[in-house]
């Protein structure tokens, strides 16, 4: 497998990473002044911070997935791989590290894979926007944003305030680590397709609805640069499909304000002076199967993706974008409206889409994405887990 210290293995596309709760850590008999100097969101769980996140009433934390948020989860490994045979064999690995350990349980597994789509399960082209990051040589897909500092994802370096972000003590454990965030997110596919017809009076209607609510078009092309018609060769060019600002949209004629991608990144609004501290690395992949193209009624199976941030600050980017921007509308004017697809709605839900001579007003939105799960975790570097590795409790 690879790694930092390996980036040239002949197993490079394959990885396997591990992350500790806060639980973990004490259970690994990490001292006292280390736990304390966690971020304290972190200290407190996931699970804790349901109402701050909007896992309420069907997406709180007593109808999660068991052991999911119970403090029964003290480590997370995550592995990635093209293909089947490869990632057993790298998780075989891992589990040879523990099987015959005493005090170590195989408590939960999700599998997860990239659809025959290539999209997520609503159907929209997913994993466009990410961030660039100073020093790492990969550019971002937006040349209107200008590299992040590292400690924005990285502890031990500086971050866009010019400060260092709070770091877990001792320098060896804290420097080069960071906080992770995986959250087990139900898709009502069915649901999300139900409404689209039901306020819609044609299919390509259905599209331009559906393309209102996220910012982009199922393909992935983005309004801002073709708000009138779908470009699915746009859509399919990362080298375009990130690449714009909102500066000529103030209205959002062609992005709606409260669009999903709007929220999650501003780029250049109102609140441009700050979105710089609210970026984050995020990653998402599917789990469970396609629902049918075309089928409305819901089939009883289990989808949705599996969600991943990675940052340096827990509060001031995944909480942040979460309660703020996702489930709130203070930032953009917009009172109390949240994310018309992934806000926590109770079926009261409105969304309003400006256009001339009168805007679109949506009613009765229902919440189509449910949290399953999740935790808090933090990635150790590879010092900090030799450092952990002997620990004695």
């Amino acid at each position: 497998m690879a790694s930092a210290a390996h980036p040239t293995s002949p197993a490079a596309n394959t990885w396997v990473s591990v992350s500790l709760t806060y639980q973990g850590l004490r259970a690994l008999g990490a001292p006292r002044d280390s736990l304390d100097s966690f971020a304290w969101e972190f200290q407190q769980g996931m699970a804790a911070r349901a109402k701050a996140l909007g896992d309420t009433g069907e997406s709180s934390p007593e109808h999660w997935e068991r052991p999911l948020g119970t403090g029964d989860v003290h480590v997370v490994l995550t592995a990635l791989s093209p293909d089947p045979e490869q990632l057993e064999a790298a998780l075989e690995r891992a589990r040879e590290t523990f099987r015959d350990l005493p005090g170590i349980q195989a408590l939960w597994r999700q599998d997860c894979h990239a659809l025959s789509t290539g999209r997520e399960p609503f159907g929209f082209r997913d994993g466009i926007g990410y961030p660039a990051v100073e020093g790492s040589g990969i550019p971002g897909g937006n040349s209107h944003e200008q590299p992040f500092k590292a400690g924005e994802f990285v502890l031990g370096y500086l971050d866009e305030t010019g400060g260092y972000p709070p770091m877990p003590r001792p320098d060896v454990l804290g420097r080069n680590g960071t906080y992770v965030v995986f959250r087990k997110l139900h898709q009502r596919v069915a649901a999300f397709r139900q409404y689209l017809k039901e306020n819609a009076s044609s299919h390509d209607e259905e599209e331009l609805l559906a393309a209102k609510m996220m910012g982009r078009w199922r393909s992935g092309a983005p309004l801002a640069l073709c708000p009138f018609h779908d470009d699915p060769e746009l859509g399919a060019d990362r080298h375009r499909n990130n690449d714009f600002v909102f500066a000529d949209d103030a209205t959002g004629y062609k992005t709606p304000p409260a669009s999903h991608i709007r929220r999650a990144n501003p780029r250049d609004a109102s609140v441009a002076g700050v979105v710089r501290l609210h970026r984050m690395i995020r990653r998402g992949t599917a789990y469970g199967p396609e629902l049918p193209e075309g089928v409305l009624e819901d089939d009883g199976v289990e989808r949705g993706l599996m969600f991943a941030f990675v940052g340096a600050h827990l509060g001031r980017q995944f909480e942040f974008v979460q309660s703020e921007w996702v489930n709130g509308g203070d930032f953009l004017g917009l009172g109390d409206v949240k994310d018309p697809i992934a806000g926590s709605h109770e079926g009261t839900g409105a969304y309003s889409i400006p256009r001339r001579p009168i805007p679109k007003r949506l009613r009765g939105l229902p919440r189509f994405v449910v949290t399953r799960g999740g935790e808090y975790c933090f990635m150790p570097g590879l010092r900090a887990l030799r450092w952990l590795a002997e620990l004695r409790t």
